[in-house]
């Protein structure tokens, strides 16, 4: 398990007349790694400035816009919020906090001017599109909020547990304290993934149906072309359920080959479409820019049974109606 401590705060970014609203994130470089990867996809730039001690770092808050003889503080965007605003690495931008100073005529803003050192891409647009990060120190200047933290994140070595552990830091911190957790914060798309997997499921039952089928069909042609011999056999004293087993197991065969040729040709691209990432979305409708692939054994398991099971029932009619050959019949003309 590991733990970072952070700051959040909702905020105003603009450059020139284009602006967004963004979710900032005070952080520590060296902790926020430890729970999180999203400072090793910066795509432009770096998030070395980020770190406690670094050169342009300023030891008091800088009001307004900023002095022009004291560095802008360093703040890291996201590529959809950059491109919203028209940043690039090295270009400032304004940071309007509505957590302000009151004044005699009410509750004035608080704007400071940030130097933007890096740009990162995670490939999830609710990241990408309204998240940017900082340092802790110039988040708690700008949300006038010295030494204090709003958030602890915490990583845990089994991902699945993470509402259990939740309960357990919400009992351990006392009343007043809440958590949340990846699926909490990510239901909308978990539901929509998991819908298309039952629909994605249901179209591999119907290939797999039309490919039983096919099974019968050859079967049932294959019977109609070795009734004779079927007939030859059974008046030697072979015994209709020999016969019945003989094409059931022929269309065994069958199923089992396609089906193992399936799950090898299935897994290999499935590492291939996980590891390249070919296969692209739209970022602003499913949240994330490319189709994720996660292959788990059990799933192959469940497949291969409903394949192999549809083509036995397959093997039913045609295996069937050659046990039911009558010798005398069919060997009437010949």
């Amino acid at each position: 398990m590991a733990a970072a401590p952070g700051i959040y705060g909702q905020v105003l970014i603009s450059r020139g007349p284009r602006a967004g609203f963004a979710l900032v994130k005070g952080i520590i470089p060296a902790d926020e790694r430890k729970v999180s990867n999203i400072l090793d996809t910066i795509v432009a730039g770096s998030a070395k400035d980020l770190v406690p001690g670094a050169a342009n770092e300023t030891s008091e808050p800088v009001p307004g816009e900023g002095s022009s003889n004291a560095p802008e503080p360093p703040i890291v965007l996201g590529s959809d919020l950059a491109g919203q605003i028209g940043a690039s690495v090295g270009d400032s931008v304004l940071i309007t906090s509505p957590q302000g100073e009151l004044t005699p005529i009410g509750l004035a803003p608080k704007y400071e001017r940030f130097s933007v050192v890096g740009i990162y891409h995670s490939g999830f647009y609710q990241y990408d599109a309204a998240m940017g990060f900082m340092r802790l120190s110039d988040a708690q200047q700008l949300f006038s909020e010295p030494d204090l933290l709003s958030v602890i994140s915490f990583k845990i070595d089994n991902l699945d547990r993470a509402p259990q552990v939740g309960r357990e830091i919400e009992r351990a911190a006392g009343p007043g304290f809440m958590t949340t957790n990846w699926m909490e914060q990510n239901r909308e798309l978990f539901r929509a993934l998991k819908l298309e997997q039952v629909v994605t499921f249901i179209v591999i039952a119907l290939i797999v149906i039309v490919a039983a089928l096919n099974i019968l069909i050859a079967l049932t042609m294959m019977v109609m072309e070795k009734t004779r011999d079927i007939a030859v056999m059974m008046s030697f004293g072979v015994e209709p359920a020999q016969v019945r087993r003989i094409f059931m197991f022929e269309g065994l065969l069958i199923s089992v080959i396609g089906t193992a040729l399936g799950l090898v040709l299935g897994y290999l691209a499935s590492w291939a479409g996980g590891h390249y990432h070919f296969i692209h979305l739209s970022a602003e409708v499913y949240s994330i820019d490319t189709l994720p692939f996660a292959p788990q054994p059990w799933m192959g398991v469940i497949v291969s049974a409903v394949s192999i099971g549809i083509s036995l029932l397959a093997t039913l009619y045609p295996s069937t109606s050659a046990a039911r050959v009558l010798p005398a019949e069919a060997l009437r003309y010949e």
